[in-house]
């Protein structure tokens, strides 16, 4: 049993507790917090997942070992502000132009997209003509700037959990031939080695040339940029707690195409997003095909999703709301402490 006197002498428990509230051979806060109040994580989903499936091996099967005390998990979904995020004032956010999904007000939006476009049609000149909102990004591939192809775009850690192994194995079948004209992508993060260097690798080919971009690191207004200029947003996570990037995205009218799992079920499939279930290349390529068709062939659907996505966060999701929720259980984390 691992630094068990340590564990006492920061939280000054008794042993007793010290001593029933270990997991995998270690104390476990969570378990020992969990006797004296409620506990919750960031999203009602998630939460059942942890004490229903098998995502909990990812925790040490903490989730299983409350449910097995009758502890159950709350959840609550993280709200956002919207105001932060909202591109109706481009200069908070270092855009080029402003605009407004709800409004359906995309002009804006336009104009984003192409500059994005115009910077990385050439590597060399965009890593020397920009190199304040490049610094410190490593830049593999390009993008073309002709016709009215769809921009795919990521904001991630680069990693399994993501879903970004499963990402390029759908890009090297399932979703290659649709990058001949169908969509352009560009990936902005970093991660595990591998996955970064299977990116540099299909961002290399000479078949993907203006097609695929690939930025490893980070920096936020290069991120807010690519927010802004996407017209789809990947987030095919293995599990997800919650998620904020979803959130962001749409609020700049970037509809999130995601697996359903965690807090990520907030995205409704053709309400507020395209979802899938599968943690699988195919069905990742399904969904995002689906998506390039509505884009193709629907685009008051697609205009319609994006108000609908925007005014879901007003609805439901912002801090305002949110913290009624947040208000109650801290409520009743006061009752319980009162009735100790």
């Amino acid at each position: 049993m691992l630094d068990l006197p340590f564990a006492r002498a920061i939280t000054g428990l008794p042993w007793r507790v010290i001593y029933s509230c270990l997991l995998n051979g270690s104390f476990d806060p969570f378990l020992a917090g969990a006797l004296y109040g409620p506990i919750n994580t960031v999203s009602e989903n998630y939460a059942w997942e942890l004490q229903e499936t098998e995502l909990d091996a990812m925790t040490g099967w903490l989730g299983h070992a409350l449910k097995e005390r009758g502890i159950r998990l709350e959840g609550i979904t993280n709200g956002i502000n919207p105001e932060v995020y909202g591109p109706r004032d481009p200069e908070r956010l270092g855009l080029p132009a402003g605009f407004d999904p709800l409004s359906g007000d995309l002009d804006g939006k336009w104009t984003c997209k192409s500059e994005f476009l115009n910077i990385f049609t050439d590597v060399y000149r965009a890593s020397h003509d920009h190199k304040e909102l490049l610094d410190d990004i490593e830049i593999f591939g390009s993008l073309g700037t002709e016709g009215n192809a769809p921009l795919l775009t990521v904001v991630s850690r680069l990693s399994e959990q993501k879903g970004i192994d499963m990402l390029v194995e759908a890009l090297e079948g399932p979703l290659s031939q649709g990058l001949s004209s169908g969509f352009r992508i560009a990936v902005l993060g970093s991660g595990t080695p591998e996955i970064e260097e299977h990116l540099r690798k299909l961002a290399a080919r000479p078949e993907n040339y203006g097609r695929i971009l690939v930025m490893i690191g980070f920096a936020p207004r290069l991120a807010n940029l690519i927010f802004a200029a996407g017209d789809f947003f990947l987030i095919p996570s293995r599990y997800e707690p919650c998620g904020l990037t979803d959130f962001i995205a749409q609020l700049m009218g970037n509809l999130p195409i995601v697996r359903s799992t965690g807090g990520l079920v907030k995205v409704r499939d053709a309400f507020n997003g395209f979802a899938f279930s599968a943690p699988d290349k195919q069905a990742l390529a399904d969904c995002v095909n689906r998506a390039l068709d509505a884009y193709y062939n629907k685009p008051d659907i697609i205009h319609q999703m994006q108000r609908n996505a925007v005014q879901n966060i007003y609805d439901n999701y912002t801090w305002k709301q949110v913290m009624k929720r947040y208000l109650r259980l801290y409520h009743k984390a006061c009752g319980a402490i009162e009735a100790w």
